[in-house]
């Protein structure tokens, strides 16, 4: 707990530095404060200096955080939109500890994420021409906005276009938005490629992951079994989400994204070198974690 706590201003700076430099770059900052509603606050600053309203990545790792420093294993986070309830989870695979966090609240409505196509109100499943022919989009706010296209193949140079041009100045979304394309692999199984609003390409986007395991869910119910997990590969490794679907008010549908929460490294700086945003002092400490990881997205990959 810092005696101090940085500014906005202070924490957008200390963002870009850290993850433009320290220890090989980074898609974002995550801020743990206290709470007055829950056992802790956790606020999302992007690569780019811009401040997300959730990661379910990142919920995962602060929960974390919060369990072993207060010896918990059930209690909640508050973020930008709610209070979330996270829990410890059995571990995926030997030395990686896993989590189980809550993803909400859940909208369609385009002024939620915002949209503006037409006359639209809800974008599911849609033939949207302007942004790429063949292929069909939803839109869903988990809060964070996500647009979900299912394909038969990723074409990253496609996918890359269409996130830039939709997190530039458009006309569709005034806000950006969280772009992830997504292969149905067979039952209950998904590959999601996301390129995330302030970050680019990620190797695992934790909201999109949760978006685009609910719109699976709503779109392929002869391919979705309610009884089970989903499990959903990424460039990064695999994490697994369980929905709870409700066809008539979708927006009243559970979530929760049930992943590793890996701390590769403890780095220790001055609290007066935070405020002045100068790492050249740190002290960095490697942990085994990330190999544990690794050992585990090989039996995935296998």
């Amino acid at each position: 707990m810092l005696e101090k706590p940085l500014t906005d201003k202070e924490l957008i700076n200390l963002a870009i530095n850290l993850c433009a430099n320290i220890l090989g770059g980074a898609d974002g900052l995550l801020v743990v404060d206290a709470s007055d509603t829950s056992l802790g606050k956790m606020r999302v600053i992007n690569a780019d200096g811009s401040e997300a309203k959730m990661c379910g990545n990142g919920l995962r790792t602060v929960s974390r955080y919060l369990s072993e420093k207060y010896q918990l294993d059930n209690f909640k986070i508050e973020t930008m939109e709610s209070d979330l309830a996270v829990s410890k989870a059995e571990d995926l695979y030997p030395g990686v500890p896993t989590f189980s966090v809550e993803i909400s609240p859940i909208s369609f409505q385009k002024k939620d994420l915002p949209f503006s196509y037409k006359n639209f109100n809800e974008m599911i499943d849609q033939s949207i021409p302007e942004f790429i022919s063949e292929q069909t989009f939803s839109a869903v706010a988990v809060p964070n906005p996500h647009l979900i296209s299912f394909v038969s193949d990723i074409n990253q140079l496609e996918l890359k276009n269409l996130g830039q041009k939709l997190n530039d100045q458009n006309d569709y979304f005034p806000e950006g938005v969280n772009i992830s394309f997504s292969q149905i692999l067979k039952t209950n199984t998904l590959f999601v490629q996301t390129y995330e609003r302030g970050v680019g390409f990620t190797n695992a986007c934790g909201t999109g992951m949760s978006a685009a395991s609910l719109i699976f869910a709503l779109l392929n119910p002869d391919q979705f079994d309610a009884n089970k997990d989903i499990s959903v590969y990424n460039p990064g490794g695999l994490v697994k989400t369980h929905i709870i679907l409700n066809r008539e008010h979708k927006e009243q549908s559970e979530i929760r994204l049930i992943g590793n929460a890996t701390f590769t490294h403890e780095v220790n700086v001055v609290e007066s070198n935070l405020h002045n945003n100068k790492l050249n002092q740190l002290e960095i400490t490697e942990t085994d974690e990330e190999t544990a990881y690794q050992n585990f997205v090989k039996t995935i990959s296998n």
